[in-house]
């Protein structure tokens, strides 16, 4: 659909083009599905000549209810305002088709409204509306502060009014004067969990520096925390300070000593391993480095004496793999490759040469096709894969599963990075060379490619370059392993879960939930069990020895139940402040979040290791409806305190157990608050 982007009559008055608004959103609303296409036509046009009128958008805000209710997102991309990706909106709002500007600009109109209370939503909660906006505005920061580009008046006419008007309603109302401060205390957060994938987190990043840079742009008090984060990228060194390019970088290293190259190599470590980040400049050192001995190539990549160690040991292959995979365009792996040293699972004997065999694997003609299509060309796939097996070697627990229901392969892939290594690398060989996976399930084959559809509907595209090849084999093996589970009574996880993730998940299986009606089933009995089997004061002090796959029932910031989702449990110990925490990685990208019910979940501060989260012990326990565990080994079920246990009841009741209690615990006192202390 498109429609004339200079159509507004000049000084129309906003009343009149609202009362025209409300009713082609009515006749939308009662149009039966077949005939709302036609009907939607009338209500696209009516918001466009709304938002170009001052005062426009908040009229739209208001009305940000009834307009999705209407029908008018149905059947687009964004009906489900709960995956909408922030970064694309720059692409959205800088169409040349009205239609397509307009629909963003609802949408964000909707969510602003979410975020300010105004919009109770079905799937989005406040929280994470507000943190949506943020980043739209982040990305958009030029748009917001810079008129239009000839460019774009040419491209867009009046519209690039439009997004600008837009942008400038959502940042009064999130807080103008905060935005880039948000911002940058948004990017500290994200990074404090060390992802794999930084790209979002560097365009926030680029998009700082740009308005920082422009005298035309007053950024005023906000900002002042940026210098950090810019300079990580653009200039970590004195000898790249200014941001000089890559060749005048190069030409500047030629000509320095040896004092000059250990301040250059100190400099760029302490830079990535206080980020997270890497500088382009960084690649451009350390190949430099590799004809200088590797007690700089140690200082550069900033190891302690473990890496170091493994460095020497190593030292061919880790020259191969800088060889081939650290370019300005893979700067990350470099990132990747100082952690896996640092890990020391090159020591175990399969690791080295699964690594000497990854150098050299030929891809397939798919793997290298999927692997253009999400990163470009700028670099061979090759390259780029071997950026993704170090960056995920070296961060098992920064794999993020995307916008996409695979939270179970996101989590088998971080399984396997932490826990099994060798095991793998050799799923990224058959995926990367065979095109094919087989996963032996109760002793019979399961082929990836013989296999119907996964649990994605579509192929996943926004993910780091491993998981990228490999997700797409496992998650079709895991929905075979669910067909061939159906029929059987109870969750098939309890057979699926030891399979898919490997022999260390417990063979000892735990449900709080009845498969059959959804009702809660036992839960007293199954966290007796819980805190029998982890819980230290309980389970014999008995420290976890491998990562044990458990289930969540995720809710949103007021406490509403979203869907089941898969974590993995990493440890359970006491905290600086002396309070029993769960330890557990989490393959949504972002987790730091807030359960509802005063439950939020930590990722730093709390004695957490990067990329992991935690929660007080009994409120992680209130979120928590499937667990595995060693049923040879016994815990003191009897003595867990009925006070504690009674809590954590109490909080599953008032949360997302409220419409699951039997009939016969109705009675039940409810109203005892969520008090996130250990007993």
């Amino acid at each position: 659909m498109t429609s004339d982007v200079d159509d507004q009559a000049p000084g129309a008055l906003l009343p009149g083009l609202l009362q025209r608004l409300d009713e082609a959103i009515e006749a939308l609303d009662s149009a039966p599905d077949f005939s709302k296409p036609t009907r939607l036509r009338r209500v696209l046009d009516g918001a466009k000549r709304v938002l170009l009128q001052e005062g426009g958008p908040a009229a739209i805000e208001a009305r940000a209810q009834a307009i999705e209710a209407a029908g008018t997102f149905t059947g687009s991309d964004w009906a489900w305002p709960e995956i909408l990706i922030p970064s694309l909106s720059a692409h959205a709002l800088g169409s040349h088709d009205a239609d397509t500007v307009v629909i963003e600009a609802l949408s964000d109109l909707r969510i602003l409204a979410v975020a300010r209370g105004a919009y109770l939503h079905p799937t989005l909660s406040a929280e994470n509306a507000h943190h949506h906006l943020t980043q739209v505005l982040a990305i958009n920061l030029q748009r917001l502060f810079m008129p239009p580009s000839e460019a774009e008046r040419e491209s867009q006419g009046r519209l690039a009014q439009l997004a600008r008007a837009l942008l400038g309603h959502l940042a009064e109302r999130i807080g103008y004067e905060h935005i880039v401060d948000q911002l940058i205390e948004e990017i500290w957060r994200i990074l404090q969990q060390r992802p794999i994938q930084t790209e979002p987190v560097k365009q926030m990043i680029t998009q700082i520096a740009i308005c920082q840079a422009n005298p035309d742009i007053d950024l005023g008090s906000s900002g002042q925390g940026a210098d950090r984060l810019v300079s990580s990228l653009f200039g970590p060194t004195q000898a790249c300070r200014e941001d000089p390019g890559i060749e005048i970088y190069r030409d500047r290293l030629e000509r320095m000593d040896g004092v000059a190259l250990q301040n250059e190599a100190t400099g760029f470590a302490r830079a990535m391993h206080d980020t997270g980040l890497v500088s382009p400049y960084h690649a451009v050192l350390l190949r430099h480095l590799a004809d200088h001995g590797d007690h700089l190539l140690s200082e550069a990549m900033g190891l302690s004496s473990t890496g170091r160690d493994c460095l020497l040991c190593y030292s061919e292959l880790v020259h191969a793999l800088i060889d081939q995979a650290v370019f300005a365009e893979t700067a990350q792996a470099i990132y990747g490759m100082a952690l896996m040293l640092e890990r020391g699972i090159l020591y175990q004997p399969p690791v080295a040469p699964a690594l000497w065999r990854q150098l050299s694997l030929p891809l397939s003609a798919w793997s290298r096709e999927r692997l253009a299509i999400a990163f470009g060309e700028t670099v061979p796939p090759r390259t780029r894969l071997l950026e993704g097996v170090l960056c995920m070697l070296g961060q098992p627990l920064g794999v993020g599963q995307g916008n996409n229901p695979t939270c179970q392969s996101a989590r088998a892939l971080s399984m396997w990075a932490y826990n099994d290594p060798d095991y793998l690398l050799q799923m990224v060989a058959w995926a990367a060379r065979d095109d094919e996976i087989i996963i032996h399930f109760e002793g019979q084959p399961i082929s990836s490619m013989a296999s119907l559809s996964g649990v994605a509907t579509t192929l996943p595209i926004d993910l780091d370059p491993v998981s990228l090849l490999v997700v797409p084999h496992r998650d079709r093996i895991y929905a075979e392993m669910g067909r061939r589970c159906i029929g059987r009574e109870g969750d098939p996880h309890r057979w699926i879960n030891p399979e898919f993730h490997g022999w260390w998940s417990g063979r000892g299986f735990r449900i709080n939930v009845d498969v059959a009606t959804g009702k809660l089933e036992s839960l007293e009995d199954f966290l007796r069990h819980f805190y029998a089997s982890y819980h230290p004061y309980f389970n014999g002090n008995q420290p976890l020895i491998h990562p044990q796959p458990i289930g969540i029932a995720a809710t949103d910031s007021a406490a509403r139940f979203i869907g089941w989702h898969a974590i993995t449990l990493l440890r359970v110990s006491l905290d600086p402040q002396d309070v029993m925490r769960a330890y557990f990685y989490n393959p949504n990208n972002d987790s730091g979040q807030n359960w509802g019910d005063g439950v939020e979940v930590s990722t730093a501060g709390c004695g957490e290791r990067f990329g992991e989260s935690s929660l007080p012990f009994e409120e992680f326990a209130s979120r928590l409806y499937i667990f595995h565990y060693d049923p040879l080994e016994h815990g003191e079920l009897a003595s867990v305190p009925q006070e504690s246990l009674d809590r954590v009841i109490a909080m599953v009741h008032r949360t997302w157990g409220a419409d699951r209690i039997p009939d016969e615990h109705l009675t039940l006192n409810l109203d005892s608050p969520a008090t996130g202390t250990e007993a």
